[in-house]
Order: C-alpha cells, then sequence, then structure tokens
C-alpha cells in the first residue's frame, strides 16, 4: 500500500453542493469521484498530513478516502474533524462534524478512537487529529472537510 494523505478544506458557496464542491478544491480532491470507506488504516500504509493533495492522477477517477465534512446555511459555523491512530500494525481513522466548535469536534474524534482502540488487539503508539472550521454568511453556505486519501487515483471503468 501506498501513503494515505490528510487533506483538509473550507468554503463558502451560494449552494449547499457548490459550497462543498469548493471546500474539495481547497483540499484539493475536487476533480475525483470520491469512494468512502469505513475507517481501517492497512497495516502497510503510512499516514502523511499534506493539507492539499498533489495530482493524484486524471480527472473523472476513482479516489478512495475516509471523509469527515460539514456543511450549513448562513448564518453559522461549521467543523470537520479526522483522527487517526497507527503502530506497527493496523490503525484506525475516525471522523466527526457538525455545527459546533473545533475543541468539541476534536473531543469526539479522540473519543471515538480511544472505542476504536478497545474493540481491537493491535498495537497503538500514535495518535494525530486534524480539525477545520469556518463560518457561514447569512445568504450563503459553508462547509469544512478532512479526508484521508488512499494513495492515488483508479480508473472507475
Amino acid at each position: 500500500m501506498s501513503t494515505i494523505r490528510v487533506v483538509w478544506g473550507t468554503a463558502a458557496g451560494p449552494t449547499k453542493m457548490s459550497s462543498y464542491d469548493a471546500a474539495l478544491a481547497d483540499a484539493g480532491v475536487h476533480n475525483y469521484n470520491l469512494v468512502p470507506v469505513s475507517s481501517v488504516v492497512p497495516a502497510d500504509a503510512t499516514v502523511e498530513s499534506v493539507g492539499t493533495a498533489p495530482d493524484l492522477g486524471p480527472a473523472g477517477q476513482r479516489l478512495t478516502v475516509v471523509e469527515a465534512a460539514a456543511t450549513r446555511a448562513g448564518p453559522g459555523h461549521v467543523t470537520a474533524g479526522l483522527g487517526w491512530t497507527t503502530g506497527d500494525g493496523p490503525g484506525l481513522f475516525y471522523e466527526a462534524a457538525g455545527e459546533t466548535d473545533a475543541e468539541t469536534v476534536e473531543e469526539r474524534v479522540r473519543t471515538g478512537l480511544a472505542a476504536g482502540r478497545e474493540l481491537r488487539d493491535w498495537d497503538f503508539a500514535d495518535e494525530e487529529t486534524r480539525t477545520v472550521e469556518t463560518d457561514a454568511e447569512s445568504g450563503t453556505y459553508a462547509s469544512a472537510v478532512v479526508l484521508a486519501v488512499y494513495g492515488e487515483s483508479e480508473p472507475i471503468c
């Protein structure tokens, strides 16, 4: 397995979908078809926090992700957070998002990671989180996203 990159973005737009698309653009993954997976980091993968994705292949291809995303109409606040815990073997991701502050979302992420560790007999040595937040102005939508992007894009057909 290759590298899993953690990317993030925030944006505003005139519609819910345009705001989300712009947040994906801020993270560098707006030109791919995102395929969500649950939360397991393969044992042979490394996780890197990079902010914005590099070129991951041709537009329109499939990209496997774990995603935390929140979108809301303004006025108001949205936050998305993703955490990961790894060790010598497999690891875990946990995501949380909502119309709340970054501290609350990060607490939810850390609580989820702790619960996930309790379910598994794996060695966990490291834990990291990434949380982003933004405000929606009246008459607009705002989105916050954090994604773990697995490797490179792949053809859909």
